[in-house]
């Protein structure tokens, strides 16, 4: 086999890329920690190259994520408060979500998230009023999948960049 032979430091990038890759992918498919494994594979190119650079990188790495992942449960939720959508409503919307996850794949998560909100409102405000509530918890929690997906990408370019000037 001819080529670049894959040395440490190339093995770690690569293992590195992965992490963040299946990272990203975790933000969106919710089972994943998504930005715990942007943050570890940002990490395990850092903490053996262990230079101004890479800890720079991996606090700002750091930073990033934790500000995205505060705003990703402050702003939605605060959107639901105010369109008065109880915290109960959510949980109902997660159990069915999970639910849906195991009987219908790939889309069952987000079906059973939605028919839960929709149930649980329907319960509470009766039929008629159900489905604007559901459609502001639902519009929520895209919002907080967004936000989380700005935060990692934003860590991602960050350690790109370094990749590519260091």
């Amino acid at each position: 086999m001819s080529g670049v032979p894959l040395t440490g430091s190339v093995a770690l990038t690569v293992a590195a890329a992965v992490l963040v890759a299946v990272g990203l992918v975790g933000v969106v498919v919710p089972v994943l920690p998504g930005l715990l494994l942007v943050v570890c594979g940002i990490a395990v190119w850092a903490l053996p190259r262990s230079d101004a650079l890479a800890w720079t990188v991996l606090a700002i790495a750091i930073v990033v994520v934790t500000l995205g992942t505060v705003a990703k449960y402050l702003l939605p939720g605060a959107r639901m408060r105010a369109a008065g959508v109880p915290g109960r409503t959510l949980l109902a919307g997660a159990v069915l979500g999970i639910v849906g996850f195991f009987v219908v794949p790939v889309v069952g998560l987000v079906l059973g998230f939605v028919l839960g909100v929709y149930l649980a409102e329907a319960a509470r405000l009766g039929r008629g009023r159900a489905w604007p509530s559901t459609r502001v918890a639902v519009a929520a929690v895209g919002w907080s999948i967004l936000i989380e997906l700005a935060a990692g990408l934003v860590a991602t370019a960050v350690w790109v960049g370094a990749l590519i000037l260091g």
